[in-house]
């Protein structure tokens, strides 16, 4: 078990970067709405586009950017000895013998990254050490979430800044809850398997973590 920690103690520059990322993305989905909606747009249909636009920006930036990390950050473990899973060059994250990519002598993710990017997953691994590096389930999760879920929180907007007001709207109803199911069910199988084996890579100590 995880050792209490001040909140405070942890607040560092990449924690203040990692929120201040997010703030700017709300702050952009709310200034496209101004751009793509009437005036006359009724609260909750601004509200909607804002959230969609919300969640299609994070989709791709932020969670787009996990992906690049997994796939094209890494370090040769023939070559940089000592990490790993207690430095033995393999992945904690994967089964014995199993290799992301098929590549033995590799360990991805963003724990093995030098960009911003790769700092602020770092960050969030502090949390959760999966988004650090190759865990194949988050992957595959992010995978759906990247290259489906964005292009159809795309698609609300769209069909919202279509709709004029005061109609009841169309196909924008129906994939909101298909887009919103996918996302619960995305955030269980993200985080069930770590509740049903003690939640070994959370840091559940801390409230800036849970």
């Amino acid at each position: 078990m995880s050792t209490k920690q001040d909140p405070l103690s942890m607040v560092d520059t990449s924690t203040v970067l990692s929120l201040l990322s997010t703030m700017v993305i709300l702050v952009s989905a709310f200034v496209t709405s101004l751009v793509a909606l009437e005036p006359t747009t009724s609260d909750k249909i601004r509200f909607l586009f804002v959230w969609h636009a919300f969640d299609a920006l994070i989709h791709f930036c932020l969670e787009g950017s996990y992906l690049l990390n997994c796939f094209f950050a890494y370090v040769d473990t023939s070559v940089t000895k000592g990490l790993g899973y207690n430095g033995t060059g393999v992945s904690e994250f994967l089964a014995p013998g199993v290799h992301f990519l098929n590549k033995p002598n590799r360990l991805y993710g963003a724990f093995y990254g030098n960009t911003p990017f790769a700092a602020l997953w770092q960050e969030y691994a502090k949390a959760d050490k999966r988004w650090g590096g190759s865990d194949l389930t988050v992957i595959s999760l992010e995978l759906l979430t990247v290259l489906v879920m964005g292009p159809i929180a795309v698609w609300v907007c769209v069909c919202l800044s279509r709709r004029k007001p005061g109609t009841k709207g169309g196909s924008e109803w129906f994939w909101m809850i298909v887009l919103a199911t996918s996302e619960l069910y995305g955030g269980f199988m993200t985080f069930a398997p770590e509740w049903l084996s003690g939640s070994p890579n959370l840091d559940t100590s801390n409230f800036l973590y849970t």
